[in-house]
Parts: C-alpha cells; structure tokens; sequence
C-alpha cells in the first residue's frame, strides 16, 4: 500500500480524494447542526378582541451562514487548493529534469540529478544521470582516438614530406608537396572542428569590444585590412568559443574579399556584430549550405582559395553556444556579411 501512494498518481489521487473527503465531511456537519432549511414563511393573521386582523409572530429564521453558501465555498477553496498542490507535484519532477537537460547541454560536469521522489521522478532521474554518464565516456573515448589519429596521421605525413626531397622531377614534388599539405590542413581543421564540438567552456564577463578591437589590431600587424567600429557594453559569453567564431569570420572575408569591416550594434536586448566584405559573395540559395561541413562553393569560394570548408560551421556552432544565431547577408552594393546575434539575457 505504501508503494502504491509513492507513485506520482497515487500521491496526486490521494490529495484530491482528502480535499473531496474533508469537504463533504464538514457540509455534513454543518448541515447536521442547523437542520434542513425552514420552510417558507406563511403570513397568519390573528383577530384581535376589537375584531381588527394582527399578523403572528414568525418563528426564529435561520442566520444567513446556516445555509449552503459556507460549505459549498469551503469545497470550493479547498479543490482549488488540491488541484494547485497537484499540479505542483506533476511539474516539479518536470522542472527538475529541464534544468538539468539545461544544465548538461553547457556542462557535461554538471552535478547529477538527486534521484529522490515520487517513483516515476526517480525513475526519470535514475535514466537521465545514467545517459549522462554514458555520455561522458563516449566524449572521453573520441577525445582519445583524436590524440591517437592526431599522433598515427601525421607521422607517416611527415615522413612522406621528407621523402619528397628526394624526387628530382621538381614539378612532381611542388604537386605532391601541396597534396601533403592539403591533407595536413584538412586533418588540423577536422581535429579542431572535433575540438570545438566538444568544449564545455564556461560563461564569463567579457569586454567583446576589447576583444573586438584586438583581433583587429593583430590583424593588421600582419598586414591585412581589417576595420572596426562601434560600441558595445560587456556581455556573459563563452571567451573561447567567440574569439574562434570571430576568428573565422574575419579569416573567411580576408581569404576572399582581401579586406573586412567590424561593426557593433549594441542594446539592451541583444548585441549584434556584423563582419562585412565586399568580395564575391554567395547567392541566397547556397548560404545555409555553407555552414554545412566540408561544404565548399564553386568559382571564386572554393578550395582552391584556401580552406576545407569548416571554418563557417566552427562560427555558426560557436554562436550556437552562446545562444545566438549566424546568418549570412548580401553586403550592400555586393560582397558577404556575417551577422551574429548575441541575447543578453
């Protein structure tokens, strides 16, 4: 019996059917005391000794509380109160597993669910804590093989670099020295997308305008184009995961446009950080694509421009993160212009 009132419906079938219960108990009662209500009052009249007609005195009248109008508000207050503590108990094993789900989706560290309550909330609990686990050591397991491809790969990629040396056909050399060289790239980008995937970087403060302004100062240093402008307050963002999804955005115009435009748009609501080119751009229909991986465009977006094609979807999963979002704009008389979308909340 005890088992059967530790399940949420039997606690929430036992809530009611006290609320039920001690409500007709007291409409009982209260009726048993005051009686069955008073029959309509008569008028009776009475002949006096000077033959005039005198009303009779009616009989006492029950007060205004002895009738239904107490009981029945009783019952009422107290299902309204019974159905508010069920449909507490029905949301807050729910309540519970949406912040977990909420704090596990930023950490994979985060504590586990207590798995106390009624016996489907600990049986939800006891599933949730268990694929948690199971996720963490599938991410232990693939940041292994990462160092184990990483190590395996680039051995015998270095060895065939030097073998090179020893080809006397130049041409041939120059041809295998930059098919090495794609393969070394595409692997580095291919283990740092993986990277990425898996980083679980707390939020902080940070001063996205500094931050902003310092990619653009080192930018320049090397010789490149790049221009920022406007203002911004800080922002609780992931430090990492912003300055990859910059990086990669200015990366992207410079590679393709030669020069790059920053520009802030900061308010209340969110802040907006645009990085405008004016190169070749790309037609509507192909931009969602590109945040496919390993997508490249043809013509002048292609590979043979630099890249692998994971430069875009490491910014869109970084933006992702923060709980933004990255589309893809035509820039005012012609070129590209990445829009990322950052929620202050």
């Amino acid at each position: 019996m005890r088992n059967a009132f530790n399940t949420l419906f039997g606690r929430l079938f036992g809530v009611l059917l006290i609320a039920i219960v001690l409500a007709h108990v007291l409409a009982f009662f209260w009726f048993h005391h005051y009686g069955p209500p008073p029959p309509p009052p008569v008028d009776v009249m009475i002949e006096q000794a000077d033959g005039s007609l005198q009303a009779a005195p009616q009989a006492h009248r029950r007060p205004w509380f002895g009738g239904p109008v107490v009981p029945l508000t009783f019952q009422f207050i107290s299902l309204i109160i019974a159905a508010w503590f069920g449909a507490k108990l029905l949301s807050r094993p729910i309540q519970r597993l949406s912040a977990a789900a909420e704090r596990l989706s930023v950490d994979l560290d985060s504590p586990p669910l207590d798995e106390s309550g009624p016996l489907e909330a600990r049986q939800a609990a006891s599933t949730f804590n268990l694929m948690q686990r199971r996720i963490r050591e599938q991410v232990s397991q693939r940041a292994r093989m990462l160092g184990a491809v990483s190590h395996d790969l680039r051995t015998p990629l270095s060895r065939l670099k030097l073998r090179l040396e020893q080809i006397d056909d130049l041409r041939l050399q120059g041809q295998m020295r930059q098919d090495l060289d794609d393969m070394i790239g595409m692997l580095d980008a291919t283990l740092s997308y993986l990277h990425e995937q898996r980083t679980g970087e707390s939020r902080q403060w940070l001063d996205v305008q500094a931050l902003v302004q310092s990619l653009s100062e080192n930018a320049q240093d090397q010789g490149a184009d790049v221009q920022c402008q406007g203002h911004s307050t800080p922002l609780q963002v992931q430090p990492m995961a912003l300055r990859s999804c910059l990086n990669n955005l200015i990366d992207n115009a410079l590679r393709y446009a030669g020069t790059a435009r920053i520009e802030l748009q900061d308010s209340p609501q969110a802040l907006v950080i645009r990085v405008i080119d004016h190169g070749p751009g790309i037609a509507a229909e192909q931009r969602e694509a590109v945040f496919e991986p390993f997508f490249r465009l043809e013509g002048s977006r292609n590979r043979n421009s630099g890249g692998v094609g994971l430069g875009m979807t490491i910014a869109k999963e970084a933006v992702e993160r923060l709980g933004g979002q990255l589309s893809l704009e035509e820039t005012a008389g012609g070129g590209l212009t990445a829009k990322m979308w950052l929620p202050r909340s």
